[in-house]
């Protein structure tokens, strides 16, 4: 590492030279017994030629370290290190005031690998001597460091431990250690003189220090050591030793070119480095270094009241001074700080620095406090660059520094009041830096005036906003991941893709196509409508989206739908108010929560952090409750228009349905929505009355005629329409937009059922309503499932005979052989647009399918074991355990019920407590049972004994079932015994039980039933009361839930259970493949509608967003939070007022003062002009006349 940092750095002192005194010019003045130089090196240290006696030394008699020095290679550079400060590191360099800047910045930007700034804060004034005050303190600690933290702000000062560089530093580390944001470190930067500095030969050392250390001492001469809270040092060697001032010429040239410097958020390199000079207290000198950066327009900010010049220049600044008494009050104030023959020339230069008033702003810490410290300084700024142009380009610079800084009040005060014209293309770079930098408050400032997203947003720009994703985030190493890939699968071919990037690549650039895979990865089918049209597939199956070279021109389009992809741009990077901010602006306002639900939970499957899950987690919650509240506000306004919001096809959204979109997502809390369960309410009674008893539907179930009786009744608008002689047209309602089109949305099913209806007779169409809904589809699974269970129970009890075969037997296997074909059914004939392996993947995914496959299994090898009579037994024992299969298929049905539902998912999460349960008590049972067996039956060699004395016993001991015959000495009785172990394992005789240490038996007894019946019997409990307790709460979402599924599965059951579900199967296959009869089912949980009415949908459903979002905003503006922040403003403002009137009284006694210096003035020259005889006027002069308000 050391080689490497010495091998980066080599080129310093071939670049950066330092100044060496050429010429020996004694100084008469020093009373010292050594021969100093005027430079303030003894005579010893020149060289042997700055020695020699010439004429022009001779002649010279004032040192110049511009002729009297000679540049050599800097023999100081490299790194030092504090010693005894928590080995800190620092970053120096030795060099001459005349080093060229743009080195000596790149240096510190490149070399030392420090940030670029957004903002240079040059803190100076005080002298050696100076005592800080306690708010000036508070200024440096609590406004300074702390805006330059929050600004990415370099702060300059001398950098030593002393004077003002002293308490800035310890205002940096104050600042550190309180502060608990450690990813953004305030860089103090210290440019000192190289001749002052404490202990400078120990940083002397031509090859560069890596590092060196440095120790400071508690000498009076240590004030001058480097400050070790300060991260790079420019020591500027101009040839002089122990003289100050010698930095001040390079610092002024290397202010100068930072402001040349551009830099920006997101790295994009936009904004002018803005620099900032700020005085405290500060002496005469400091006049001259005033007026050379203000002629290079550099603001200033004064603090008022830290005394010294900063006092001077606050009063001339604040009040208003006519030129007369601006320069008397001037060297009245000057007399105090400088000697009277210098007064002057400053007072000129004050009226120099007076004429760039606008450079200069006056901080006063007890009007304006420390907390808006950064405001202050954006605000000096601001009011440097005061423009009278409305020409947005003259005020873009403030805008990007204002996005940089998070500063959207400002902006709107001073860039956005009107008074500014901005384009849509003068906001593009100051949106972009927003976006990237997460500024919601940015972005929706620049859409409010006059951004246009379709024009803004190409598709090459959106693939720079997720080029521009932080380094350590998951979407970051998931783009790479899938660029590798691409670049892998791209190593055969001639040429690359567009826009990929090697391995060697300095700046990392993704595309849509690396997007396009991350989205299938998470969401699946839900993605293809998004970038699919950009890419083309080739060679496989799986989805390569590989780019033809031509079809580069697609980052020149512009976006279809903006907001869509920048929502979900800001879902990836999990900003949520960003993210929010795009889906209240978008469209599918319920999809696109619903989606954003799905691709998050995907995220959190990948995310390897607990912080970055919980934010996940908590965005997923916020999104899932958005979809609720809009959904609930269509609910609220129109019931059926909301039922069709649930099954309409989202075409942003891979044509998927709320519901579906839902339910991939585990939208618990969606579907369990009081409009969701009265969609799924209606969708399961179809056309019956939904508060039709049981006890009807049971006696109609048995007994069919009583379908056409008055026991169950339908819907009037059913039989109504069924009696009618001729087609009728769907019923429009003239205040139902959507209605218009009904007929239209609904071809297929109207020339199915409609038509239908009107060919068959009363009793067929009667006898479809009853046997076609859910509901009843339901019941007779039940009836017919608690029948299957009877004849099983009674097979495997009565009448499972060996080598034969009985009729019931073989109602039974023709039973489950009906069973077996739905399963096949529901696996593979119910969704036709899927690949095979896809259906597969699917019905595995439920729980209660591998159930019915385990069954199914098990029940296939019991019967083909119990057809041979050496298997009759073991094929006895799978059947048996086939039934407990089959009868836990139970608990899947009663989910359904609304008391015992939510009990049955309580159980299914305490069966999880009870695995971590076993896991402890297995434990202690195999540390116990191992133990007493060893100290009991050593020699017992039967594996089936050792097994039941070291799990079974100690198992049952558990339930109370304590052996003390084999464990107590005391009661083991007396009886033939052996120790041989041939007879043990022969079971001649049982093993000898041994009695020694028997007291410990006794003992590991007790401790072991202490430990499982008190302490993890009671752990269970209390797990089970946890989970219990936790269940109950959202007992009804999860009843919910699951209800849905269960209302889903049987809407797509067949009408008749089995085993007559076979006739279903028969007429399901003549209707579609030989009568070609499309499915009506189908189109109940997913409508395509035509595009004008989905259009119509999707506009109401944006005005009830827009609704919704109204009352939110009502709500949160009725808070007291919001109303005390309105309080606050207002106050706020009247201070503002207050301090305007105080700054026009103060103009106006100004004003006063003038004009009563000019009545007098004009007074004394009409009397000088009456009594000379210049003027001959026997006229008086005029008087003043004074009228009086009435």
């Amino acid at each position: 590492m050391v080689n490497q940092l010495q091998t980066d750095q080599s080129w310093i002192p071939k670049v950066i030279k330092k100044k060496t005194c050429s010429t020996f010019l004694e100084d008469t003045s020093a009373q010292s017994r050594q021969h100093l130089c005027q430079c303030g090196y003894p005579k010893e240290h020149h060289h042997a030629v700055a020695t020699e006696d010439n004429f022009g030394a001779a002649i010279v008699s004032r040192w110049n370290t511009a002729e009297h020095t000679t540049e050599e290679p800097t023999d100081a550079f490299g790194d030092v290190e504090f010693f005894g400060k928590g080995r800190r590191h620092g970053k120096f360099v030795r060099l001459s005031p005349d080093t060229d800047p743009a080195i000596v910045y790149n240096l510190i930007t490149q070399s030392w690998r420090i940030p670029p700034p957004n903002l240079v804060v040059s803190v100076v004034g005080g002298d050696a001597n100076l005592k800080m005050k306690a708010w000036l303190k508070d200024i440096l600690r609590q406004g300074l460091v702390k805006a330059a933290q929050s600004t990415g702000a370099w702060i300059m000062t001398s950098g030593l431990q002393v004077g003002i560089g002293k308490y800035v530093g310890e205002a940096v580390r104050d600042h550190a250690t309180a502060s608990t944001h450690t990813a953004t470190k305030v860089v103090a930067m210290g440019i000192a003189p190289w001749g002052i500095v404490y202990n400078k030969n120990r940083l002397v050392n031509p090859k560069g220090s890596f590092p060196v250390r440095y120790t400071v001492s508690n000498d009076e001469e240590a004030q001058h050591a480097l400050d070790d809270n300060y991260s790079a040092f420019l020591l500027v060697d101009n040839g002089t030793n122990n003289q100050m001032g010698g930095e001040i010429q390079f610092q002024a040239r290397l202010e100068e070119h930072i402001l040349t410097q551009r830099t920006g958020v997101g790295g994009r390199g936009s904004i002018e480095i803005p620099v900032l000079c700020m005085l405290i207290q500060g002496g005469p000198n400091m006049l001259e270094r005033i007026y050379g950066a203000t002629k290079n327009n550099i603001p200033w900010l004064i603090l008022a009241g830290s005394g010294g010049i900063a006092d001077v220049l606050a009063e001339v600044i604040v009040e208003s001074f006519t030129a007369e008494t601006l320069r008397k009050q001037v060297e009245e104030c000057l007399r105090k700080h400088a000697p009277p023959e210098d007064v002057p020339s400053l007072v000129k230069l004050v009226e120099k620095i007076v004429e760039n008033k606008h450079l200069m702003t006056v901080y006063n810490a007890d009007l304006e406090g420390v907390e808006e410290f950064d405001t202050i300084i954006l605000q000096a700024l601001f009011k440097a660059c005061k423009k009278n142009s409305t020409d947005a380009l003259a005020y873009l610079d403030e805008l990007k520094l204002a996005v940089a800084w998070s500063r959207v009040d400002i902006a709107k005060s001073q860039l956005f009041n009107g008074e500014i014209l901005w384009k849509t293309s003068d906001l593009e770079d100051p949106m972009t830096a927003a976006l990237v930098n997460d500024k919601p408050e940015f972005v929706k400032l620049f859409i409010d005036n006059g951004t246009n997203m379709v024009e803004y947003l190409s598709y090459g720009r959106l693939e720079e906003l997720y080029s521009s994703v932080a380094e350590n985030t998951l979407l970051n190493s998931l783009l790479r991941k899938k660029q590798e890939e691409r670049r892998l699968s791209q190593q055969k071919g001639s040429k690359p893709p567009p826009g990929s990037t090697g391995p060697d690549s300095s700046r990392r650039s993704y595309t849509l196509c690396e997007v396009l895979k991350i989205l299938s990865d998470l969401m699946g089918d839900f993605c293809d409508p998004l970038y699919g049209e950009l890419f083309q597939l080739a060679g496989s199956k799986k989805r390569k989206a590989l780019l033809n070279p031509q079809e580069d021109s697609y980052r020149k389009r512009k976006c279809a739908n903006p907001w869509a992809d920048l929502f979900i741009w800001a879902v990836l990077q999990r900003r949520s108010k960003m993210a929010t901010y795009f889906w209240e602006m978008g469209g599918e306002s319920v999809s696109s929560g619903l989606s954003a639900c799905l691709l998050l939970r995907g995220m959190s499957r990948l995310e390897p952090e607990a912080e970055g899950a919980q934010v996940i987690k908590e965005m997923v919650a916020k999104f899932q409750q958005l979809a609720v509240d809009v959904f609930n506000e269509c609910y609220r306004h129109n019931e059926k228009r909301a039922f069709q919001l649930l099954v309409h096809r989202c075409p942003m959204w891979g044509r998927a349905t709320c519901l579906e979109l839902a339910t991939e997502a585990d939208a618990r809390n969606f579907l369990a929505h009081d409009g969701v369960q009265a969609f799924l309410s209606q969708i399961w009674w179809g056309e019956m009355d939904r508060n039709t008893e049981i006890w009807r539907l049971m006696l109609a179930f048995f007994c069919p005629p009583f379908i056409y009786s008055n026991l169950i009744k339908f819907r009037s608008s059913t039989e109504d329409q069924v009696m009618e002689s001729s087609a009728s047209e769907p019923e429009c309602n003239e205040n139902d937009m959507l209605l218009e089109a009904s007929e239209g949305s609904r071809d297929n099913e109207a020339d199915v059922k409609t038509k239908a209806r009107n060919r068959r007779p009363f009793w067929m169409i009667r006898w479809k309503q009853f046997w076609g809904t859910p509901v009843t589809s339901f019941f007779g699974n039940v009836i017919m499932y608690f029948a299957f269970l009877f004849l099983f129970a009674y097979i495997l009890i009565l009448d499972l005979l060996p080598m034969s075969l009985s009729n019931m037997e073989l109602v039974l296997y023709v039973w489950v052989l009906t069973i077996v074909f739905e399963e096949i059914r529901q696996t593979f004939f119910i969704s036709m647009d899927i690949p095979v392996k896809k259906k597969v993947k699917l019905y595995f995914q439920d729980m209660w399918n591998i159930c019915d496959v385990l069954a199914i299994g098990l029940f296939i090898l019991g019967v083909s074991a119990r057809m041979f009579r050496g298997w009759y037994d073991a094929g006895r024992v799978l059947l048996c355990l086939d039934f407990m299969v089959f009868s836990f298929r139970l608990v899947h049905i009663f989910a359904v019920h609304k008391q015992l539902g939510p009990k049955i998912i309580i159980v299914g999460k305490m069966i999880k407590d009870v695995f971590f349960f076993l896991f402890f008590l297995g434990v202690w049972l195999m540390a116990y049972g191992v133990t007493t067996q060893g100290l009991l039956h050593h020699t017992e060699t039967r594996a089936s004994w050792i097994f039941r004395r070291v799990f079974y016993r100690p198992y049952l001991q558990i339930f109370g079932q304590i052996p003390l015959n084999e464990l107590d000495a005391a009661h083991i009785p007396i009886s033939n015994c052996t120790d041989d172990p041939v007879a043990i394992l022969m079971e001649e005789l049982p093993p000898c039980t041994n009695t020694y240490a028997n007291w410990l038996v006794i003992l590991l007894l007790t401790v072991f039933l202490l430990v499982a019946n008190i302490l993890l019997v009671n752990l269970l409990i209390a797990m089970f009361s946890y989970t219990f307790n936790k269940v109950q709460e959202n007992s009804d979402i999860y009843w919910k839930f699951q209800r849905y599924k269960l209302i889903v599965e049987y809407h797509k059951r067949p009408a008749l259970p089995p085993p007559f579900i076979v006739f279903s199967h028969l007429n399901i296959f003549i209707k579609r493949n030989i009568r070609r009869v499309p499915s009506v089912k189908s189109k109940v949980f997913v409508m395509d509608f035509p595009e004008s009415v989905a259009s119509k949908l999707m506009t109401w459903e944006a005005v009830q967003k827009e609704n919704y979002l109204v009352c939110r905003n009502r709500a949160k503006r009725e808070s007291n939070v919001e109303q005390l922040k309105r309080i606050v403003q207002k106050v706020d403002s009247v201070l503002n007022c207050i301090t305007d009137i105080r700054e026009h009284d103060r103009r106006l006694r100004v004003l006063e003062e003038q004009v009563d210096y000019c009545t007098e003035a004009l007074t004394w020259l009409v009397e000088s002009l009456m009594q000379s005889d210049l003027i001959k006027n026997a006229k008086a002069p005029p008087c003043l006349q004074t009228h009086h308000i009435k």
